[in-house]
């Protein structure tokens, strides 16, 4: 048998070894994460928290508290842009049964109505008392929180809302003469009434009651009762308003606590 010759064995060995590496340098990935990063595979933005306020300049997307209904929650989530409310809508509403088809009617013409009140002192819908009484309570919600966010990125050093109680907020919407003041919590027969006003220029601009009477019946009369007074308040510039028919006591709660408010805007 013929031998081989000790340099073939090593040319034979070496090419192998080349080839070797060869193959494995084929095997290495094109790119690494970060140069896949940089071709546009950037991991995706995070999500705001549901719960968050707008954004300092008054901006962004908020979450108000789910309010309980006897149907169901309500809870209504807006999109602020340059401190108004460009978008709303319900991420939770009553559903099933009946239920799914006043929601479909309702919520949508809530929607509406709060984007063009830039308010939560919207109408309610007929035939869903429940499901508005709860969506202005959350719409009310997520506005106190926007403003609220708005306010501390500003520096103005704003007082938390949503009824607390009495005292002085900042604007939080850039008029430098506009303050928003909370009247004391006035205790009816049928439950608190607790005012809130925005005063320019010696003058009411806005009033909402940011606790009213709820459930069973009084659900029914506040909403009615509310938006009238809210009206009339702002029109009469005072507290020397007329009492809704067939809201006696709530009427007089509103008056009481919209006094509150007036005394201390004044003082």
């Amino acid at each position: 048998m013929r031998k081989s010759h000790p340099i073939r064995r090593f040319v034979l060995a070496g090419a192998a070894t080349v080839s070797g590496i060869v193959l494995l340098l084929s095997l290495k990935p094109a790119t690494d994460p970060a140069s896949a990063q940089a071709a546009g595979g950037a991991a995706p933005p995070v999500a705001a928290s549901p719960q968050g306020g707008a954004q300092a300049a008054g901006s962004g997307t908020v979450t108000g508290d789910a309010a309980r209904t006897q149907y169901g929650a309500v809870q209504v989530r807006l999109t602020v842009a340059g401190g108004k409310i460009t978008k709303a809508e319900a991420v939770q509403a009553p559903k099933g049964g009946q239920s799914d088809q006043v929601t479909a009617n309702a919520v949508p013409k809530l929607n509406q109505a709060a984007v063009a009140t830039q308010s939560a002192d919207i109408d309610a819908v007929s035939g869903a008392t429940y499901t508005s009484a709860g969506y202005k309570q959350s719409l009310q919600s997520a506005i106190d929180k926007a403003n609220a966010a708005a306010g501390a990125g500003q520096g103005s050093g704003s007082q938390g809302s949503g009824g607390q109680g009495p005292g002085e907020q900042g604007s939080g919407s850039g008029a430098a003469q506009a303050r928003t003041v909370t009247g004391a919590v006035s205790q009816t027969q049928y439950g608190p009434v607790q005012v809130r006003v925005t005063v320019s220029g010696g003058k009411i601009t806005k009033a909402e009651a940011v606790k009213a009477p709820s459930g069973g019946q009084s659900t029914t009369v506040t909403a009615n009762a509310v938006p009238k007074l809210n009206q009339a308040a702002v029109a009469a510039g005072s507290a020397d308003i007329d009492a809704v028919s067939g809201a006696t006591y709530t009427s007089a709660g509103y008056k009481e606590s919209l006094q509150s408010a007036l005394d201390q805007a004044g003082g």
